[in-house]
């Protein structure tokens, strides 16, 4: 999925989204079908210094609690199983770790490096299933097919990319 650069109503958008002010956004990673943003793009080196490897960050209200709601059914514990029974899954997620580390390498081109977190992703890759949130983040912004995880969790998921539910979720579509 392509990103675009993220404006000033981008930002105003995420920061109402997260109930505080977004920092250090580089791109929109994802949008809702009505065009605000879903998942952002992170640098990996926070203004203040401190080191961010959630380089993709899901903000969207709707999608968020609808990922908390699917993390307190036992779901992670469930993908958690079938990794060290599926080894193909296993395999696609230690390949979707590779592509996220690819993707923050190509960033920190223009970021810097952040040796602090070289070789660590997010949502548990390559072999933990951590945070829903964070796979389906990187599954939106990569496209179907890269993270088998984060694709699992948005087919389980009562919220949809595809169905807009900002101004039942969030006051942000009234601005």
């Amino acid at each position: 999925m392509p990103l675009t650069p993220a404006t000033e109503a981008d930002i105003q958008v995420v920061s109402k989204q997260l109930g505080r002010p977004a920092r250090d956004i580089v791109a929109i990673a994802a949008r809702c079908v009505c065009g605000k943003p879903t998942v952002v793009q992170t640098a990996p080196r926070l203004s203040d210094g401190t080191p961010f490897p959630t380089t993709y960050y899901m903000t969207h209200p709707g999608a968020t609690a609808a990922f908390s709601r699917l993390e307190a059914s036992g779901l992670m514990a469930e993908l958690q199983a079938r990794l060290a029974v599926d080894q193909e899954l296993a395999e696609a997620y230690r390949l979707a770790h590779e592509s996220y580390l690819a993707d923050r390498s190509e960033l920190m081109k223009s970021t810097g490096d952040v040796p602090e977190i070289e070789g660590i992703s997010a949502g548990g890759m390559p072999v933990r299933v951590k945070c829903l949130h964070a796979l389906a983040g990187h599954a939106l912004a990569a496209g179907p097919g890269v993270n088998p995880i984060g694709d699992i969790a948005l087919e389980l998921c009562t919220w949809s990319p595809d169905r807009c539910v900002c101004s039942v979720t969030t006051d942000v579509t009234n601005q």
